[in-house]
């Protein structure tokens, strides 16, 4: 889509009024059909909106799907609104100033369409890969393929869960509930883009008092690609929506992965996750996805009181990865556990933003994030934030960030946070950056093992104390073993 891009010129005409002027446009310009969100409206002129997201953002409503809902219609629309006068970030803007888009703003943006019938087939081999002890809902390039998924084989799950089509629920007490979730939180550029280009929403939704005893396992698989010269990124935009009511509980793992290694495209994906008084989520969350790839991921939590909720992670792929956390505890006695493992093998960006607001009393924030840069142009960002506000007494929240630099060129940003306005609080913060140390080297050594084996040791266990929150043993040791690939490639592949 391209925007009028409008230049006051004073008219000559002597027989105008001394204030009166003319706008003339600057250069051709395409006009948008009457029917986009996205018309561009020309007063004021100082309102005008950046042209470069509104193309995007033109182009996604173009290639989205025919059928809707009420919710889905809700989203899009608040989302259009907010993208109307959002520029695309810089380096100027404090939350990217240590990340650069230009991965993204340098290419074509490329709106995924809807997997096709031959797609699907050569997907098929994708079920031996699966692990098929846990319920799997498969999405390729933001779609559920329901013929990937294996939740059929599943029938133990509670009376009242739904997993599935958002734009598939018939039960009518479900879409009223649905219905009155409001999509009022409002992200970045990114977050908004989601909720305009998302063609369904995935929606867990777990009924007061259920409890679902095997981890769902949501496996996102990036198909369609790019090669490096062409400079183009096919976009996708999976949304996931889980709504867990008193009482409930479950478990529920994230994996992207790409096709192709060296295929470019860009995931803009996001979850919301509404945990209920007294219920429990836990969150496994593991990117890796092509090297040449841009994934940018937004995680919306709300916690009522008395939940909890846990989130391990671990990122390894991406040459442009970022990761937004923002999680509100609306209630007292509420706990939040978050563990991330970031680390760059290549020329990657590894960025995690976080934010905690703490309101209730009795709160407690546990946050640990550890990272490994083993490339002298590798790059990796922090920048943590836990918000004690006035009320939120008796809280006890904790933060530290500690990163191996591997290489003498490597680099790291850190900026952990914490703002305490409550006055009854036990709180903590800290942060470590360096090399491996020589003692633990030479306490290898004097035990016969030889400087690399014991560099590897001493990575990995740095690795291990995030990874091994897994809650799942299964996917505990898949990580490990792919974590041991990318510091020693002769490991064998998982």
């Amino acid at each position: 889509m391209a925007l009028c891009s409008l230049s006051p010129t004073f008219s000559p005409n002597p027989s105008a009024p001394p204030s009166s002027l003319s706008i003339s446009p600057s250069r051709t310009a395409k006009i948008t059909p009457k029917n986009s969100k996205f018309r561009p409206k020309c007063p004021p002129i100082s309102a005008l909106s950046d042209p470069y997201v509104l193309q995007i953002a033109e182009n996604l409503e173009d290639s989205l799907p025919s059928t809707s809902s009420p919710p889905l219609e809700k989203l899009r629309n608040t989302s259009s609104d907010t993208l109307l006068s959002t520029q695309w970030p810089s380096r100027k803007d404090e939350p990217f100033r240590f990340t650069d888009t230009s991965l993204i703003k340098n290419s074509r943006i490329e709106p995924i369409q809807p997997p096709n019938t031959e797609k699907v087939q050569s997907l098929n081999s994708l079920n031996e890969s699966l692990d098929t002890l846990l319920p799997t809902v498969v999405i390729v390039d933001g779609y559920v393929v329901e013929s990937l998924c294996n939740l059929d084989e599943f029938m133990d799950f509670p009376s009242g869960v739904y997993v599935g089509s958002l734009l598939s629920v018939d039960s009518e007490s479900l879409r009223k509930r649905v219905s009155e979730y409001e999509f009022s939180f409002k992200g970045d550029l990114f977050w908004s883009l989601n909720g305009v280009g998302t063609p369904d929403v995935v929606l867990v939704y777990v009924p007061e008092g259920c409890k679902v005893e095997k981890p769902l396992h949501l496996r996102y698989v990036s198909v369609e690609g790019s090669d490096k010269e062409v400079k183009a990124l096919p976009f996708s935009n999976p949304r996931v929506l889980v709504l867990v009511e008193k009482g409930g509980e479950i478990s529920i793992v994230e994996e992207y992965v790409g096709g192709d290694r060296d295929k470019c495209y860009w995931t803009n994906s996001v979850m919301e996750v509404v945990v209920g008084e007294g219920a429990k989520v836990s969150h496994s969350y593991i990117q890796n996805q092509s090297f040449n790839a841009a994934h940018i991921k937004w995680t919306w939590v709300q916690q009522e009181s008395t939940s909890k909720y846990e989130h391990v992670e671990v990122s390894t792929g991406g040459k442009l990865s970022r990761h937004n956390i923002h999680i509100q505890q609306v209630g007292p006695d509420t706990v939040t556990e978050l563990s991330t493992f970031h680390m760059c093998v290549s020329d990657q960006t590894q960025d995690l933003h976080s934010r905690l607001v703490l309101d209730h009393p009795r709160g407690v924030s546990q946050q640990i994030h550890k990272c490994i840069v083993a490339h002298s142009s590798g790059q990796a960002v922090f920048d943590g934030n836990v918000q004690v506000n006035r009320y939120a007494q008796q809280t006890d929240a904790g933060q530290l960030t500690r990163s191996l630099l591997l290489e003498p060129r490597a680099t790291v940003n850190v900026k952990p946070n914490l703002q305490i306005i409550a006055d009854d609080v036990k709180c903590s913060h800290g942060a470590a950056i360096s090399d491996l140390e020589e003692d633990q080297l030479f306490y290898f050594k004097a035990r016969g093992i030889d400087t690399e084996t014991a560099r590897k040791a001493l990575i990995f266990s740095f690795a291990a104390e995030v990874v091994e929150r897994f809650p799942n043993a299964s996917v505990r040791k898949k990580v490990e073993t792919h974590i041991r690939q990318l510091l020693d490639p002769s490991h064998p592949s998982p």
